[in-house]
């Protein structure tokens, strides 16, 4: 295991565990503030996100962007990194095995960083991280304890984008964490 970020990202940098290294442009490995205290984890890379190499950079990520700023987060204040590092063909979602092979990258950011909270971003993400079963229409925004970190899925911000109506709910979740965020400073 690497010791610090900036070794396993150099790592990770050289990965062909699985099929998807043959066709992304760039690694997707993650951005932010490595002593965060919360983390947010998508399912993978798009299009924007592999060709400029960071997660959530596209019309998606400018919605994050948003809804952090509106709760008084910003990039700089937390950690951003996804289930699989290269971009499935097409968007597609990551296969089981690609997921399988990817998610130790993740692993051992989440040992080195140690983050305290932990945000699923979308379906894929929470199911991988949190409970295969969950149903993220009905239970996001619910705190839950695993693995002696905090865990929240929030709906996906590409969701949001092809569900506007949906917003409001997401930004009570964005609160929520928020005032969790705050709860951890006191």
């Amino acid at each position: 295991m690497a010791k610090d970020l900036a070794a396993l990202r150099e790592e990770c940098l050289q990965c062909k565990r699985c099929g998807l290294w043959e066709t992304r442009h760039n690694v997707v490995f993650g951005v932010g503030n490595e002593h965060a205290k919360v983390m947010f984890i998508g399912e993978g890379p798009g299009e924007n996100e592999d060709l400029q190499g960071e997660p959530f950079v596209g019309r998606a990520g400018q919605l994050l962007d948003k809804m952090l700023a509106a709760v008084e987060l910003r990039r700089e204040d937390i950690y951003i990194a996804n289930i699989v590092k290269c971009r499935p063909p097409k968007n597609r979602d990551p296969l089981p095995e690609e997921q399988e092979e990817c998610i130790r990258w993740l692993d051992e950011q989440l040992e080195i960083m140690n983050p305290r909270l932990i945000v699923c971003l979308g379906r894929i993400a929470a199911a991988r991280i949190m409970n295969p079963n969950i149903k993220i229409s009905k239970e996001h925004g619910q705190w839950i304890e695993k693995d002696g970190r905090l865990m929240m899925a929030m709906l996906h911000p590409a969701a949001l984008l092809r569900n506007p109506n949906q917003k409001p709910e997401a930004f009570e979740d964005f609160l929520r964490l928020k005032e969790k965020l705050d709860a951890l400073e006191d």
